[in-house]
């Protein structure tokens, strides 16, 4: 009973002390161009001065110290009641990319931390001025309307001659119904028609009259 006991008091002691200190939100993405400076703070409350930044270079590494230099300076400052560490690192490289958090000594507490991204950006290949640019807008929208006005021009002139063609079939087809018929043909079959057309059609048995030109009659 009494080591339940003294287990239960200290636990409790543990919690009361883990519980008076208490971490503010801190920034958690930055990204900062190749060569600038980058600033990444860990504030808290009611935490002790003595920690350390740590870094991970990827998710499942594990954590590293910071080391100081000239470059990199770790300070301390307490703006409105708030503890702050600041990590301030000049002119980044690209393996300064990592995730950083402020570790606490004693209580091996971890802020939230902050991920730092180091890019570079990209170079141009071709430098234009506004001026060319322009001159290839330009150039650009012309050839944009050759392209649309080139195609329907060729299709009008293609229907405008499919057309002709058909006209001229048709005149050749007309040439050929009237090229097989002779003239001297047609008069003979039209006197043919007349002559029907003078005589009678049907023989009058009743009244026969003789003639000296017999008349052909044509039997009904």
């Amino acid at each position: 009973m009494i080591i339940v006991s003294f287990f239960s008091s200290s636990s409790s002691t543990g919690n009361v002390a883990s519980a008076e200190m208490t971490l503010e939100p801190d920034r958690p993405f930055l990204r900062v161009q190749l060569f600038d400076s980058a600033v990444l703070k860990c504030c808290f409350r009611n935490g002790a001065k003595d920690f350390t930044w740590m870094k991970h270079i990827s998710r499942n590494s594990q954590m590293t110290p910071v080391i100081l230099s000239e470059s990199v300076i770790q300070s301390y400052f307490e703006p409105n009641g708030t503890q702050c560490g600041q990590l301030t690192l000049n002119e980044v490289q690209l393996n300064d990319t990592g995730f950083y958090q402020c570790l606490f000594n004693k209580s091996k507490v971890l802020t939230h931390g902050t991920y730092l991204q180091v890019f570079k950006p990209m170079e141009k290949t071709i430098n234009l001025s506004e001026k060319t640019k322009n001159k290839i807008l330009t150039a650009e929208g012309v050839l944009l309307l050759l392209c649309v006005i080139i195609p329907s021009v060729s299709l009008l002139f293609k229907s405008n001659n499919q057309n002709r063609l058909e006209i001229k079939k048709t005149k050749q087809e007309e040439e050929n119904i009237y090229q097989g018929l002779n003239l001297e043909d047609c008069g003979t079959t039209y006197d043919q028609i007349e002559r029907s057309q003078a005589q009678s059609q049907y023989q009058d048995v009743c009244n026969t009259v003789e003639e000296k030109e017999e008349i052909l009659l044509e039997k009904p």
